[in-house]
Formats: structure tokens, C-alpha cells, sequence
């Protein structure tokens, strides 16, 4: 009598097969949370050149630039940036920018405006056309030229 020999896999050959899964799976994982987190970083600085090109603008047409002390852009009172109403929730005159990016969460802070009356900022300047300003933010990791951390964008560029 011939005895049948019937194919499968055995329970560690499974457990191998699962394991080796789980490896990849979570390989995967952290190299797209990396790169997540770079094209978070590419779009804060794509967003900083985008609001220092609207405020050249704004510097054109008024010479200067428009008044604001630790104003969050992006939401509320930073939703815009207008020839008359400066950084606002609403637009006024020719329209620089409709909407102002706010920061892309998770993680970094949110950008800071604060104008100044010269290019030393010592001086907060309170009422527009101001000659100086300043932009905060952080980025999560290095990006171009930029190191992990906090920044400041500024008329001179960013640093």
C-alpha cells in the first residue's frame, strides 16, 4: 500500500511567512511617515517664499509693510493679505494673497508675523506701512539649506 502525502504548509512555515510580513509592512511604515514628513517641511518653505512675495507686493504698493504683532497667519485675522486691510479676515483693495497657508499639522508651530519700524527689530511697529517684518516657523527636519528647527523668514530671506 502506497500512502498519500497530502501538500500544505506547517504552522511555523506560516509563522515565518507572517513574520517576515510584518517586518516589511513596518518598514514601510517609517520610511512613509519619513517622507511625509519632508513634504511637510517642502511645504512650509514653498509657503514662506509664497507669503514674502506677496508682501513685496503689499511693499510696492504702499512702501512698506503691513502692521502686526505675533499674528498667526493663516487663520483669523492673517486669513489675507489686501492693499487696504493689511493681514485680515477680510479682503480690501487689490488682494495679494486670498488665502494666507496656515502651517501643515501635524507637527512645527504655526507661522508668526510681527512688523517692525526698522530693520533692527527692536521696535514693534503699530500702525502700517512698516519698514521691517519678520516670519516664524519651524520646520521637522533639514530641508535644502535649512536645519531642523526654528526659523525666521525675513526681507532679506530666509535664515
Amino acid at each position: 500500500m502506497k500512502q498519500k502525502i497530502v501538500g500544505g504548509f506547517t504552522l511555523i512555515e506560516l509563522l515565518v511567512v507572517i513574520a517576515i510580513i510584518g517586518i516589511l509592512s513596518s518598514l514601510a511604515v517609517v520610511s512613509l511617515n519619513n517622507a511625509r514628513a519632508k513634504a511637510r517641511d517642502a511645504k512650509r518653505v514653498s509657503d514662506i517664499r509664497q507669503i514674502q512675495t506677496a508682501l513685496e507686493l503689499f511693499l510696492a504698493d504702499r512702501n512698506g509693510y503691513p502692521a502686526g504683532n505675533d499674528l498667526v497667519l493663516g487663520a483669523g485675522a492673517g486669513a489675507s493679505l489686501s492693499q487696504d486691510n493689511g493681514f485680515s479676515a477680510t479682503a480690501g483693495g487689490t488682494t495679494y494673497m486670498g488665502r494666507v497657508p496656515a502651517n501643515p499639522a501635524p507637527g512645527a508651530t504655526d507661522y508668526k508675523y510681527t512688523s517692525y519700524t526698522s530693520s533692527a527689530a527692536a521696535s514693534v511697529c503699530a500702525g502700517a506701512p512698516c519698514a521691517w517684518y519678520q516670519i516664524e516657523f519651524e520646520i521637522e527636519d533639514q530641508v535644502g539649506g535649512l536645519t531642523e528647527g526654528a526659523h525666521i523668514a525675513d526681507p532679506s530671506g530666509v535664515n
